[in-house]
């Protein structure tokens, strides 16, 4: 039996977007800024998926821009606001977990003169509202808080941190990457300023993705260039990949109660099955505020590639921490953040499930886990 379980990582594209991506390749392949009928065909294209991917944010779809990807879409938000308004202040508040497009931005901007005050979280993963507003300044001009984290999957109060932001005149961003297509998102309620999302990691292409700008918000440009994307993101876009976000997004708004409700109880019946079946588990991260479709857990005694590996030979496909540094040495930031030794973050293994995940694989893949955990406590060296 193949098992797909890295879900975080990257999704399957839904075969229908697949073969409308195909046909617009072929067919309608104009540029969209062009003025005759191809083009316009092609503006058309751009034009509707806008449209849905605001649905999936409750926005405008005025207030929606295509981008290459979730990295490419956070280092355009969290640079271009800082850049914008680097005048008014110079301070900028994230937490200790943040994806490394964050984080690597925010230090990037560190060396150009911004003040950066990374939070910490407790140990469920979430950061307390009162927390930030003590690290708040007159200067602060910008706040960044990821939705859902991608190795944990713990949700933040971004409702409370937005109004908190809001409250205080400062912009409020989010990178709802994991987030996008999985819970609900409303970024008026929610009081959000900034958003980031991409398309495959909810069934659409690799490449492509979107960000939320409120209106009314200047950002400094990421790609200098032609007027595409209001001026913002210069380049002649990619109308196949812009068209697969848009059906996935529109797949998702139709599908995302359903979906979510069968994700979420066979993640449960995962979570419930490893820690009552396999002694010396743990959930890592909260098991309340959590993405419907993310399982992580530490398991003492193993290292985690170790069960990545015996765990491929069954083909299932699961992950040690984040795609982005996946090959790396070191343990991962967020688990150290949440207050793990190095060696109980190198002994976790995140299992992501999505709407393709069934119970026959859920099962399959605990029984091989549970043959794997007693083969590798086994060879321990001090382990009977």
């Amino acid at each position: 039996m193949e098992v797909y379980l890295d879900n975080a990582a990257t999704t399957r594209v839904l075969p229908e977007i697949a073969a409308a991506m195909a046909e617009v390749m072929v067919r309608q392949y104009g540029n969209p800024s062009g003025v005759y009928k191809k083009s316009r065909e092609a503006a058309g294209l751009v034009l509707e998926a806008r449209e849905r991917v605001a649905r999936l944010l409750h926005a405008s779809f005025k207030d929606i821009y295509f981008t290459g990807g979730g990295s490419e879409g956070d280092n355009m938000l969290l640079r271009g606001a800082a850049h914008a308004l680097r005048e008014k202040g110079r301070h900028i508040v994230t937490t200790q977990i943040e994806h490394h497009a964050v984080l690597r931005t925010c230090e990037a901007l560190e060396k150009e003169g911004f003040a950066v005050t990374y939070v910490p979280v407790g140990a469920d993963g979430r950061v307390d509202p009162e927390t930030v507003r003590q690290v708040l300044r007159p200067d602060t001009i910008l706040l960044s808080v990821q939705y859902a984290n991608n190795e944990i999957g713990t949700l933040q109060p971004v409702a409370e941190l937005g109004a908190l932001a809001r409250e205080r005149g400062i912009l409020f961003h989010t990178d709802a990457v994991q987030a996008a297509g999985h819970v609900p998102l409303d970024v008026e309620r929610e009081h959000i300023d900034l958003l980031t999302l991409t398309a495959h990691k909810f069934h659409g292409p690799k490449g492509c993705g979107a960000v939320y700008v409120r209106h009314g918000i200047d950002l400094e440009p990421l790609i200098y260039g032609g007027p595409q994307e209001r001026g913002w993101r210069a380049g002649t876009e990619n109308v196949p990949g812009i068209c697969g976000l848009g059906m996935a997004a529109d797949h998702a708004v139709r599908c995302l109660e359903q979906t979510g409700v069968r994700v979420r109880a066979l993640r449960d019946h995962l979570i419930d099955r490893v820690l009552s079946e396999i002694p010396g588990t743990a959930l890592n991260g909260s098991r309340e505020y959590r993405l419907p479709n993310n399982a992580n857990f530490r398991i003492d005694g193993v290292n985690g590639e170790d069960l990545l590996l015996l765990l491929d030979f069954a083909d299932i496909a699961a992950s040690s921490g984040s795609a982005c540094a996946s090959g790396s040495l070191d343990p991962s930031h967020v688990l150290l953040a949440l207050g793990l030794t190095p060696e109980e973050a190198r002994s976790s293994l995140r299992f992501t499930l999505s709407e393709f995940t069934t119970k026959p694989q859920i099962d399959y893949t605990v029984e091989k886990l549970k043959e794997a955990v007693t083969r590798l406590r086994g060879a321990a060296p001090g382990r009977q």
